[in-house]
């Protein structure tokens, strides 16, 4: 799997001789961001993943509100960013199964199975590059049964 290793943000310096340092990129960048979802999802061309991760993004950004919106958009490469924060957000939240049939609508073809596959393909390469502590906090948002799509185990309480 591609690493996409999280870039820390560049700190001030103080005023005087030294030129301030040039504005930190954001995490990864977006061909970066394709190339981790076309190997996640082995996808055979780079056009299939980046169609893939946009359908995915956008529908992921109309479910996502608030702090966690604004953190998500922040930590993704600058086109991602923009196709997560141009969604309205939705007045009904999906349940799991309800996003990937959504998910499912905007892809030709793509029948339940397949858009599982692709909404998984792109939503569990994103703990790597936005945090493992805003997956959490984006899961707390989201009805039970995401997790699974962010590739993570979904414990229910005792």
């Amino acid at each position: 799997m591609t690493t996409l290793t999280p870039q820390k943000p560049a700190t001030p310096q103080p005023a005087g001789d030294i030129p301030a340092p040039a504005a930190t990129p954001r995490n990864g960048s977006w061909q970066q961001l394709i190339d981790a979802v076309r190997e996640s999802g082995q996808y055979p061309t780079r056009s299939e993943a980046e169609s893939v991760t946009r359908v995915v993004l956008c529908a992921l950004g109309g479910h996502i509100v608030g702090d966690e919106r604004v953190d998500l958009a922040r930590a993704l490469p600058e086109e991602a960013a923009r196709v997560v924060a141009s969604q309205i957000p939705v007045t009904r939240g999906l349940t799991a199964a309800e996003f990937v049939d959504s998910v499912a609508a905007r892809i030709e073809g793509a029948t339940p199975a397949t858009a599982r596959w692709d909404v998984s393909s792109v939503l569990a390469v994103l703990p790597e590059l936005v945090g493992d502590a805003l997956v959490t906090r984006i899961l707390a948002q989201l009805p039970p049964g995401y997790a699974l799509l962010f590739g993570r185990a979904e414990l229910s309480p005792a």
